[in-house]
């Protein structure tokens, strides 16, 4: 039987009653004359991404789909390396790009799964025991073929949640709440940090990041070699290789996956219990979030009291980098399941704690661990004074600064539409020495980072944004289109397997702020974000309709203004305006630009005057979906009252003969 998306899917004989009732229905009238530049851009960048992909595949892929590489691996790391390659090219799918992309990387991911397995680097398909700062890299490609082909996704994504949901499975304890180590996954026999006697740490790394357990006495006569420090070896075994981390807390997204899946309450369940834990113990630590948690259930009991120190935590190697995005994952996810935004207090809490201790200083006089991250986001800017957040803590206190980075808290405001996430940001902004309006032509493997921008263009200050954005992502594809061509008939060995990376033509941060009206997708295994997806209802698939370019001016719930044109010449266009990334939101009301007539002010032979008349209608809305009609060369603009987080998310679709039994629920998938 297939798998449908929750809620269970209905068959031909459901009850008239229990069908979905159809979507209102508005038309554009308003001619389009002049195309704007961003449509045209818009609709540029999708045909470029287009050739972008395909170029991509034929030079670093094989017939099945895996890369081309035929190196060993020879330590835990490298799994993310091989899908995060892809894991933006079922999303540019979900955007409106070609047909034939989705099924592409669906064989991406079968073919690297092969070659994983082959490996050794999996098992039963999943990855045998790693830290989920990677894990939550890796699995972002399987988060969008769910929210692409849920149907054919299913299987896989419940299963794997099922290693975290099932004690049995020995990565969670129930009775201490706690992911029971911080490698972990399908392999319950791969335990500690590392094989053999000491974690693989490199020189280079060394010098970047420093040293876990510092403050060790056996450590304090060094310098040793790498292949002998007593931080690198049995200690970090024995103290970092046990217990929990905050960085488990990006497992929270993998089973929000399956909550979205099936709706079913035990998924739901885990969810409260795990993040709830995590959030009483930054409660009981005022308000920062602490990074360990021993197998006895107790914060720092490995480490001698300290509440930092763990692994891939406040102290190495990346602290708020890791520490925040994960919090974030899980937080969202309690938060999506419960309808309580509490849980995100964790994350605001720990992040206010890092404003109040912030610093304003050029990027040059910082102390960060990423200075050739600052190199291309800052540009000239490096020399300027602006405002720096200590990224970590250790027996010293507060260090490693860096400039104040946008995804945790656009990832709050976004969530919560909340007047106090919006003051953070503008009081981030006023401190800022840098103009938010500034847009950088830089591209990270992340592909976010111009959030500050976004944000500004919403706030009303940046008409010119839309435009300058899409360039920035045209010049991007570009320049790895030649990076293809440099890179693309090259073996690749294992030092150098981040190429794939850096070639990555898929470009698709601008399109998913411009249209979609969210930020990027948290990088470290988070969900998509968005106040408005859309449908082609012809093609009866996900994404915008070819020559149709949407632009999201405004995403506060009262006033999500959205405007939609239908570039052809010749050919109508009926698009579904979806609210929210799984339709999580209602629709109460909208209004919408129309014209009276013919749209033209006196007659054919009236030359003095070239302007449609235009006014607004409104229609009442009590739904996710919106059904648009676009006739060739007409635009309008849909301004549309939203009721956030009102209605079970799910990874349905307008065209599944599905009993929307969301009408009447709240987030918690109870009958209100």
């Amino acid at each position: 039987m297939p798998f449908s998306p929750h809620p269970h899917a209905a068959g031909d004989d459901t009850p008239a009653a229990e069908r979905p009732a159809p979507a209102p229905d508005v038309q554009a009238a308003v001619p389009l004359l002049e195309p704007p530049g961003w449509a045209v851009a818009q609709r540029s960048l999708f045909d470029l991404l287009d050739h972008a992909w395909r170029r991509f595949e034929r030079a670093f892929t094989g017939p099945d789909g895996r890369l081309n590489y035929h190196d060993r691996l020879t330590s835990r790391d490298g799994v993310d390396d091989f899908y995060e390659v892809f894991f933006n090219w079922p999303q540019l799918y979900l955007l409106g790009g070609a047909d034939d992309l989705l099924p592409a990387s669906e064989r991406h991911w079968e073919g690297v799964t092969r070659q994983l397995t082959e490996l050794d680097m999996l098992r039963d398909e999943y990855e045998r025991g790693y830290d989920w700062f990677h894990q939550g890299e890796s699995l972002l490609l399987l988060y969008f073929l769910c929210m692409a082909a849920p149907d054919r996704w299913a299987e896989r994504a419940l299963r794997f949640a099922e290693l975290y949901v099932d004690p049995a499975k020995g990565n969670y304890d129930p009775e201490h709440r706690i992911i029971t180590r911080p490698h972990n996954g399908s392999d319950p026999e791969r335990t500690g940090l590392f094989d053999g006697d000491v974690y693989p740490w490199l020189l280079k790394e060394a010098e970047t990041y420093g040293f876990p357990l510092d403050w060790l006495p056996e450590a304090q006569d060094g310098p040793y070699p790498l292949s002998a420090d007593p931080r690198l070896g049995d200690q970090m075994r024995d103290r970092m290789g046990v217990g929990d981390t905050a960085l488990n807390l990006a497992a929270a997204g993998l089973v929000l996956n399956a909550w979205i899946l099936t709706g079913e309450e035990r998924y739901r369940d885990w969810i409260v219990e795990y993040v709830g834990a995590w959030r009483e113990r930054t409660r009981e630590h005022g308000g920062l979030i602490p990074d360990n948690v021993g197998p006895d259930g107790v914060v720092g009991s490995l480490l001698e009291g300290r509440w930092y120190g763990g692994h891939y935590g406040w102290s190495w190697p990346h602290g708020w980098h890791s520490v925040g995005h994960a919090a974030c994952v899980a937080a969202l996810a309690a938060a999506t399941v419960t309808g309580d935004d509490d849980y995100l207090s964790m994350v605001a809490t720990s992040l206010d704690a890092l404003i109040d201790r912030g610093k304003v200083m050029p990027n040059t006089e910082a102390d960060s661990s990423l200075p050739s991250k600052w190199v291309a986001e800052l540009g000239p800017d490096q020399h300027t004074p602006t405002l720096h957040l200590p990224f970590r803590h250790n027996d010293s206190g507060w260090f490693d600064y860096n400039p104040s980075t946008p995804p945790v808290p656009v990832a709050l405001w976004h969530h919560t539409s909340s007047e106090a996430d919006r003051a953070r940001l503008e009081r981030l902004r006023e401190a800022d020495g840098i103009d938010w309006r500034t847009v950088r032509p830089f591209r990270a493997k992340e592909e976010s980072g111009h959030e500050k921008a976004w944000f500004a263009f919403l706030a009303g200050d940046d008409p010119g944004y839309p435009e300058r954005i899409l360039a920035a992502a045209q010049a991007q594809v570009r320049h790895r289109l030649r990076r293809i061509d440099r890179y693309g008939d090259l073996e690749v060995p294992e030092a150098d397997i981040h190429v794939w990376q850096q070639c990555n033509p898929v470009a698709t941060e601008a399109l998913v702020q411009l249209t979609w009206g969210g930020p990027q997708v948290m990088y470290q295994g988070g969900l998509q974000q968005a106040r408005l997806r859309y449908h082609d209802a012809d093609a009866r698939r996900a994404g915008l309709p070819a020559d149709v370019a949407a632009l999201v001016t405004s995403i506060d719930p009262d006033a999500t203004t959205v405007e939609l044109v239908n570039l052809s010449p010749d050919a109508d266009r009926v698009i579904i305006v979806q609210a929210g990334a799984f339709a999580e939101h209602t629709i109460t009301g909208v209004r919408y630009t129309t014209c009276a007539d013919d749209g033209w002010i006196g007659d054919m032979y009236d030359y003095g005057h070239t302007e449609p008349v235009v006014s607004e209608a409104e229609v009442p809305c009590d739904g996710p979906y919106l059904t648009v009609r676009l006739p060739a060369s007409t635009r309008i603009r849909l301004t549309l009252r939203l009721g956030l987080r009102t209605r079970t998310p799910s990874y349905r679709t307008p065209f599944d003969t599905t009993a929307d039994r969301t009408n009447s629920t709240d987030t918690t998938g109870e009958s209100a």
